[in-house]
């Protein structure tokens, strides 16, 4: 198998560990300079089912799946069942042979050697590392090296069940050392150090997936001075969040559709009120409950159309870790520097996912000031402005701030005077045009290859694999990254020469043709997946050709 780019499955029943054994064999094939890419499949379940992490390893970077698999790595007898159909001809199978019965590959006695060495089950995943090792042609220290920095229990009767393991295989291939390391995140991890650099002070969430990583992540994270709390219910958290921010705090909520669903009152709130917060919709199908622990983009035009009123405000989805990480950064300091509600559009394969992360992007974010009271003057909260922002002031300092849901004078008193009434509304409209201004004047919008008389569009995590599939068939991609206020100008100039655009979506309504349209982009064909599960590079390819 000499080869630079590797697809590996590893699974097995929840409860056993194939996830964090994904993680660490995609931190030695990371060690020794490849790309990595994750995608982690797992059931609503604690206990039993099937979950499999299936890792990319990648001379160049590969933010997407292959439908073949070079190395099964199976601790119970479902993963081969389920995966055993998609390995390569010249593919390798490593079974946990004390629970799986199979005639081809190599069978490892993980579950005999932990029993044998005074282990506990879960440490069978160690085993299976040690033999993978071995059979892949690594050193012990080099393994050894990378379960220390990994495990944190046990670690000693971790390494002893993992050289066991190792000493009992034999080495069947040597994967090649390519170059240096690079770290490894995941969306949610990348999205959360990209808005502790614009200044984080508070995040404030309800555990749902996909967004619970940004939570427990925050949470874990030492000497960045971020308060982070979790609340009783999506309502209760976005609107302490609110509270937060008119005190000074910058502030971000996280959730899914369902609990995006009960912010959206408050959303409306935000805008009246002209509070800066950040909020994230981390995407899974729907409706109701949907497919919990699965991915999806049926949140769009929801999404964008979330509050009710006229209300103003950024919708933004990136499309890799790297954008997580920049644009969550840019979200915190448009959110304060034009005071409205920005929403952090993603999904679960884009939240969850692990991958290569460049440490480049880490020089683009930084926390930029907002506008404030200069005390030259007495205070007006809503003050009237030739750009529609108003100077920014918290309480308990020198002047009187009031915010409010009703409609109110530049003072921030309620008011039903009808010439009022149209000046502030007017105002908030005046921000929004400089809020379109603003997305004008930076890249809301990634293109990639040739000109090309077919384009493809998509937005958010199908960014990896619509951009691989169509390099290999020489195709122009465009993906928006800003969609509201969508940046039409750049959209269109982007299109110049484009007869055929072809629109690529994970929902089941092709909402994003939607938002085209009413952009003066006409689509020609969708390709619509809305399975939960992400596109491979084999298939898309084929339905783009047929296309």
């Amino acid at each position: 198998m000499n080869k630079k780019d590797f697809s590996i499955l590893i699974g097995g029943a929840a409860g056993q560990g194939s996830r964090k054994a994904g993680l660490i064999i995609a931190k030695i094939f990371s060690s020794l300079g490849y790309k990595i890419y994750i995608y982690d499949d797992y059931q609503s379940l604690i206990r039993g089912g099937h979950s499999f992490s299936l890792i990319r390893a990648s001379e160049k970077e590969n933010n997407c799946s292959k439908k073949k698999i070079d190395i099964l790595l199976a601790l119970d007898e479902k993963t081969i069942q389920e995966h055993l159909k998609d390995l390569n001809e010249d593919g390798l199978i490593i079974f946990n042979q004390d629970k799986v019965k199979e005639e081809k590959g190599i069978g490892i006695a993980i579950e005999s050697t932990v029993k044998e060495l005074g282990g506990i089950p879960i440490m069978a995943n160690t085993a299976l590392l040690g033999g993978f090792a071995k059979i892949i042609g690594l050193d012990f220290d080099f393994l050894k090296n990378i379960l220390e920095k990994e495990i944190s229990k046990g670690i000693e009767k971790n390494l002893e069940i993992a050289k066991k393991a190792y000493d009992l295989e034999e080495a069947k291939l040597k994967i090649e050392d390519i170059g240096d390391s690079t770290p490894l995140l995941t969306g949610n991890e990348a999205l959360s150090l990209g808005v502790v650099a614009a200044g984080l002070e508070m995040y404030i969430a309800y555990p749902m997936t996909p967004a619970t990583g940004i939570l427990h992540y925050l949470a874990g994270l030492k000497d960045c001075n971020v308060l982070v709390s979790q609340l009783e219910n999506e309502i209760a958290v976005i609107n302490a969040a609110i509270g937060a921010a008119y005190t000074g705090k910058r502030t971000m909520v996280g959730t899914s559709g369902g609990g995006f669903a009960l912010m959206t009152e408050a959303i409306s709130l935000a805008a009246m009120s002209e509070t800066p917060i950040v909020i994230v919709n981390s995407q899974r199908p729907g409706p109701a409950t949907g497919v919990p622990t699965y991915s999806g983009q049926g949140d769009l035009l929801f999404t964008l159309n979330s509050g009710h009123g006229d209300l103003v405000r950024f919708v933004i989805a990136p499309g890799d870790v790297n954008e997580m990480f920049v644009w969550s950064g840019k979200a915190m300091n448009l959110a304060w520097k034009y005071q409205t509600p920005v929403i952090l559009l993603t999904e679960k394969d884009l939240s969850e996912a692990t991958f290569s992360f460049d440490k480049k992007v880490l020089s683009e974010v930084k926390k930029e000031e907002a506008l404030m009271w200069d005390k030259n003057k007495e205070y007006q909260r809503y003050e009237l402005t030739e750009n529609g922002i108003s100077p920014l002031f918290f309480p308990g300092n020198d002047a009187i701030v009031k915010s409010t849901s009703y409609e109110h004078d530049e003072y921030g008193i309620s008011t039903e005077d009808e010439e009022m009434i149209k000046k502030m509304q007017d105002k908030r409209l005046r921000k929004f045009e400089s809020m379109k201004k603003e997305i004008d004047n930076i890249e809301a919008i990634n293109v990639y290859g040739d000109n090309s008389e077919t384009a493809v569009v998509c937005v958010g995590s199908l960014k990896g694999i619509v951009k691989s599939v169509c390099e290999k068939l020489g195709i122009k991609m465009i993906q928006p990254i800003v969609l509201e206020p969508f940046p039409q100008k750049q959209a269109l100039e982007a299109l110049k020469g484009v007869n055929k655009v072809i629109c690529i979506e994970a929902n089941a309504l092709g909402q994003l043709s939607k938002v085209l349209a009413q952009n003066n982009i006409k689509v020609y064909k969708s390709i619509l997946k809305y399975d939960g599960r992400p596109f491979n590079e084999e298939d898309l390819k084929d339905q783009l050709k047929n296309i």
